[in-house]
């Protein structure tokens, strides 16, 4: 990478986001623009436990007009690639590098970037990596959240293990364990420890299990619920809802966790499953953060940064959270379209996404009322 190149567009990130909205920018023709990426395609699918899976299923439907809900691209399936319906996180990175290989843009891998610098009167961005400097008109943050863990959620939060800092749960010494969290990770830990044949404990501040809401955004998936009733019916697995850890300390015989009212001693490290802060604390002063969120405008773009769009897990309107791929897919045209009309390029290509369901632009139907 020379210093001082300039692109109509930079993404950051290599992962499910940052691929998939490559793709619809190559697409429009838009041949000048880069992804960088710090590590390498998919690196954060890669770091998942080696036992966890995709939680939403892939299914080769698109032939009946519906997309697998893993592919960030029309005519492709993550299903039809590997012929599994949960794909492990090694398997989805190979196929985003599929993805990346075909279409053929530039992904500049082992490139950390350092600095955003916005330049005057919304002339672009100067991204600063570790050769020099790059600029861009227009920047698109795809970094994701899961190498940005949430590891201070309470004091004593340091004694605990992150799941995102499991390689393996067989890699865990011990037959009793305590997990903090029990939303989609937290599960997922307590399923595949249970299978190792531990005792598991989960403290959860709300009891996601007992949940009822439709959005797996919020509550859990049905491919984690029915996981769950399998490890409940084993008499391996302990569901404490309504917990609110305050502390965790080192004590004789392990490590006590608190709450207001009450105290749990487990004989190995808590395994801490608080979820994630997101990469877009790396920026945030280039967000509005009033509403607790990074705010955003109808085009995904920072409603006081102009230029700057965001695309993936981290996009978020008023109630409508976009956190799984079948979701955030749906805004990579979004996105594309408006860079593409002020680049004044011709958005006709579009329309294929648009025909597969991944050009959301009214978010008024996102509705998951369901009526059985």
């Amino acid at each position: 990478m020379e210093k001082l190149e300039e692109f109509d567009v930079i993404v950051v990130g290599a992962g499910a986001a940052g691929i998939g909205v490559g793709a619809v920018l190559t697409d429009l023709g838009l041949e000048n623009f880069a992804i960088l990426e710090r590590h390498q395609i998919g690196e954060s699918f890669r770091r998942w436990p080696q036992e966890m899976h995709f939680i939403t299923p892939s299914f080769p439907s698109h032939g009946f007009g519906n997309l697998d809900l893993n592919a960030i691209v029309p005519k492709t399936s993550p299903a039809i690639a590997f012929r599994r319906e949960h794909l492990t996180g090694e398997q989805y990175a190979q196929y985003l590098e599929k993805v990346a290989d075909y279409f053929g843009f530039l992904v500049y891998t082992g490139v950390e970037v350092q600095k955003i610098e916005p330049l005057p009167q919304s002339k672009g961005f100067l991204v600063h990596v570790p050769d020099g400097i790059l600029k861009s008109q227009f920047l698109i943050w795809a970094a994701g959240e899961f190498q940005y863990p949430n590891l201070t959620p309470f004091p004593g939060a340091d004694l605990c293990l992150h799941n995102s800092q499991v390689q393996s749960w067989t890699h865990l010494s011990g037959d009793e364990f305590t997990i903090i969290g029990g939303y989609e990770s937290g599960m997922d830990a307590a399923y595949n420890l249970v299978a190792l044949n531990k005792q598991v404990k989960v403290l959860d501040r709300t009891g996601s299990w007992a949940n009822p809401h439709v959005d797996p955004s919020i509550s859990l998936s049905p491919y984690t619920l029915e996981r769950a009733e399998f490890c409940y019916s084993t008499g391996r697995l302990d569901l404490i809802g309504d917990v609110a850890v305050e502390e965790v300390k080192t004590v004789s015989g392990g490590y006590a966790i608190y709450s207001e009212y009450n105290k749990w001693v487990s004989p190995t490290q808590p395994i801490l499953c608080t979820g994630f802060e997101g990469s877009l604390k790396q920026i945030a002063h280039l967000f509005d953060w009033s509403e607790g969120y990074a705010g955003l405008t109808e085009e995904d773009e920072s409603s006081i940064t102009p230029g700057l769009f965001v695309v993936g897990p981290s996009v978020r309107h008023s109630n409508v959270i976009f956190c799984f791929i079948y979701k955030f897919r749906q805004r990579f045209a979004v996105v594309a379209n408006a860079i593409a009309q002020r680049l004044g390029i011709d958005t006709t290509p579009l329309e294929i996404y648009r025909q597969e369901g991944m050009f959301l632009e009214d978010l008024s139907c996102c509705d998951n009322d369901c009526v059985c």
